[in-house]
C-alpha cells in the first residue's frame, strides 16, 4: 500500500511540474473556453501598460467584445477578447516594468492564438528634436537597465558603454566618486532555433516595420480640449531606438547620457520585455510610444497634461497599423479618438 500510495505521490508531482513547466493555468474552466476562443483564431494581442492607456481605448469605443466569451482572467490578469475594426483582438494591461511585461506576454502567446503582439503606450522624450505629443515607431530596442557596478577604482577601459559617476560630479573637476561606474551588460536571448545568446538591441519584426513604415502622414491630434494645444503638430517618427530599464526617467542628465551614448529617442519600463518576449517564441512584434514629456525637464506639469493625449496618439497609430495590417492597403480611416471625453 506504501508504494501505491507513493506512486501515486510521485505521478501528482510530475503532473503539477509538467503543468508548471509548460504554463498551463491552474483554471481549467478557464483554460477549456480558452481552446473555445482559440478555434475562432488566430488573433492579434495588443497590450498596453497601465490603467490610463486602457482607459484611452475604453473611451474610444472602438472595441467590440466577443459575443460569448469577452474575456478570461489567468493569474490575475484580464485578457479581453473581441475586435477592433472587424481585427480580431485580445487585448490585456500588462502592469508596469519588465517583470508583469514579460510575465504577461509570454502567458498571452502561451495561452491564446495569437499571431503577432502591437504593444502601445505613452514614453518619456530623450531626443529633444523631437516633440510631446508625437508617437515613435522604433526599429531597435535595449534594455539599458542591467548594470554592472564596478568596484572603486576598478579599470573600465575597453568595456561596453559604461556611465562613470565623476564626470557628474558638481562642482566638476575632480574625476574621483565612490558611486565608481556601472557597465552596460548585455541579455541572455531564449530561441528554438539557436543556442542562448547574449545580445544588446532586438528589433522589431522587419515585415511588420514595414507596414508601419507607411504611417509617417498619419494625422495626430495636438489639442487636449479647444482652448490647450501644442505649439506643434505631432507626428510619427518612424526607425529610432527605444531604451527600457525599470526606471523611471526623470534626471536630464541620465536622459542626456542615454541619448549620446546610445542615440535613444525614447524611454519605458516595457517595451523590450514584451519585443523580447515575442522574438523569442517567432511572434511578430510592433511598439508605438507616445510621448508624454522630456524625460527629466523642469517643466513636469506638462507630463500630466498632455500623457493622455500621448497616449491617444501612440492608439491612433496602433489603431491604423491594424486596419493596414488586415486590409494590406494604404491608411484606412480612423476613428477620431479625440470626440470622446478627456481622460
Amino acid at each position: 500500500m506504501g508504494s501505491i500510495y507513493g506512486l501515486c505521490w510521485v505521478l501528482t508531482l510530475l503532473l503539477w511540474l509538467t503543468n508548471a513547466s509548460f504554463g498551463l493555468p491552474t483554471n481549467r474552466a478557464s483554460y477549456k473556453a480558452a481552446q473555445q476562443i482559440n478555434a475562432q483564431g488566430p488573433y492579434i494581442g495588443l497590450i498596453m501598460a497601465d490603467q490610463s492607456e486602457e482607459e484611452v481605448l475604453v473611451a474610444a469605443n472602438i472595441f467590440i467584445p466577443h459575443n460569448e466569451i469577452p474575456w478570461l482572467d489567468f493569474s490575475g490578469r484580464r485578457f479581453n477578447i473581441g475586435s477592433i475594426n472587424g481585427q480580431q483582438i485580445i487585448y490585456v494591461r500588462c502592469g508596469e516594468r519588465r517583470l508583469n511585461a514579460g510575465v504577461t506576454t509570454q502567458m498571452l502567446v502561451d495561452i491564446f492564438d495569437i499571431a503577432g503582439v502591437v504593444h502601445y503606450g505613452t514614453a518619456g522624450n530623450a531626443n529633444d528634436s523631437l516633440c510631446i505629443g508625437d508617437v515613435s515607431i522604433p526599429k531597435y530596442f535595449a534594455y539599458t537597465g542591467s548594470w554592472k557596478w564596478t568596484k572603486f577604482g576598478a579599470n573600465d577601459a575597453g568595456q561596453f558603454q559604461h556611465i562613470h559617476f565623476g564626470d557628474y560630479n558638481v562642482p566638476l573637476g575632480s574625476q574621483t566618486n565612490l558611486l565608481s561606474n556601472v557597465i552596460f551588460e548585455n541579455e541572455d536571448f531564449f530561441s528554438e532555433e539557436s543556442e542562448m545568446e547574449e545580445i544588446f538591441w532586438l528589433e522589431a519584426t522587419t515585415q511588420w516595420f514595414h507596414v508601419a513604415g507607411k504611417l509617417k502622414d498619419l494625422g495626430l491630434e495636438s489639442c487636449i480640449n479647444t482652448t490647450v494645444c501644442l505649439p506643434e503638430i505631432p507626428k510619427v517618427v518612424v526607425g529610432l531606438k527605444a531604451s527600457t530599464a525599470d526606471i523611471f526617467v526623470d534626471n536630464a542628465a541620465y536622459r542626456e547620457f542615454l541619448f549620446t551614448r546610445f542615440q535613444v529617442a525614447s524611454v519605458d519600463e516595457e517595451s523590450a520585455a514584451i519585443a523580447m518576449v515575442c522574438l523569442s517564441n517567432k511572434v511578430p512584434v510592433i511598439v508605438f510610444r507616445g510621448l508624454s514629456d522630456l524625460a527629466g525637464d523642469d517643466n513636469g506639469n506638462l507630463t500630466s497634461i498632455f500623457s493622455s493625449l500621448a497616449a491617444k496618439n501612440a492608439l491612433r497609430a496602433a489603431v491604423a497599423f491594424l486596419s493596414m495590417l488586415q486590409n494590406d492597403t494604404e491608411i484606412e480611416a480612423v476613428p477620431d479618438l479625440m470626440q470622446f471625453a478627456n481622460i
